[in-house]
């Protein structure tokens, strides 16, 4: 899993620097390629990583009693991304993505009758559900005539946005009974929605005048009181970076 979360933070930096070192006829294809009119909608699929903030109670609980630390739920990225322009510079986009991770641990300082390891798995999926407002912080391309278009070559953009997240956090296996010190089988679920916000920063760059790598990083504040089996604990903390690259296709 380390090993994925350092090569897709590689892969980001290798896109950034393609989109400034590819020849201009390759990306924007400014001389040769063109359309009729700015394009009305943009669809991008991205893949990416999640870095999991894991900062409240039910974490401290699992990486304490058990062989679970917070980067254990860091996971790989998935989204699709619908974008509107409301403006020359300004979209406004909708989005849907999804991180899931799921870890074997066992108890650090108990093991069962036979001194074996006592063991579960965790397993947490976060899926945002979020509407943004994206400003472009250079036009993203010229009119040349009243029949041509051209897009320009990369544009930078920021942008806020929120929504909602469903999350699941669940708990598989064998666990301890710390009043009797049993062994028991079990599997401990909570699941719910949040309210999440979220701020982004990226930059579209024109592969050919119809397509567009995307390269964004996007931070996402979210939490939830923990219900079902976990109600002794306080709210689940849902926040954390999310990096990733996306090749969109626009109409």
């Amino acid at each position: 899993m380390h090993s994925f979360k350092h090569w897709a933070f590689v892969a980001l930096a290798s896109a950034v620097s393609l989109g400034f070192t590819l020849p201009a006829g390759l990306t924007a294809q400014t001389g040769d390629g063109f359309l009729f009119r700015p394009p009305t909608v943009t669809v991008t699929l991205h893949a990416g990583y999640a870095v999991a903030n894991a900062g409240s109670e039910i974490f401290d609980d699992v990486t304490d009693r058990l062989t679970l630390r917070r980067s254990d739920f860091d996971a790989p990225l998935v989204g699709v991304v619908l974008a509107v322009p409301v403006s020359s510079r300004v979209d406004i986009a909708a989005s849907i993505f999804y991180a899931g991770s799921e870890t074997r641990s066992e108890f650090r300082d108990w093991v069962d009758t036979d001194d074996l390891p006592i063991e579960q798995i965790t397993q947490l999926s976060r899926t945002a559900f979020t509407i943004s407002a994206k400003g472009y912080l250079r036009e993203r391309g010229r009119r040349v005539s009243r029949l041509a278009w051209i897009p320009n070559r990369w544009s930078p953009y920021v942008g806020v946005g929120g929504g909602v997240m469903a999350y699941r956090f669940e708990q598989d296996g064998d666990f301890v009974d710390f009043e009797t010190l049993d062994i028991f089988p079990a599997s401990f679920i909570d699941d719910g929605a949040a309210a999440t916000i979220h701020g982004l920063a990226g930059v579209d760059i024109v592969v050919t005048p119809r397509t567009v790598l995307t390269v964004q990083g996007r931070y996402v504040w979210a939490r939830s009181p923990m219900g079902n089996d976990f109600v002794d604990f306080n709210d689940v903390d849902l926040s954390g970076f999310q990096a990733s690259i996306g090749f969109g296709w626009s109409l």
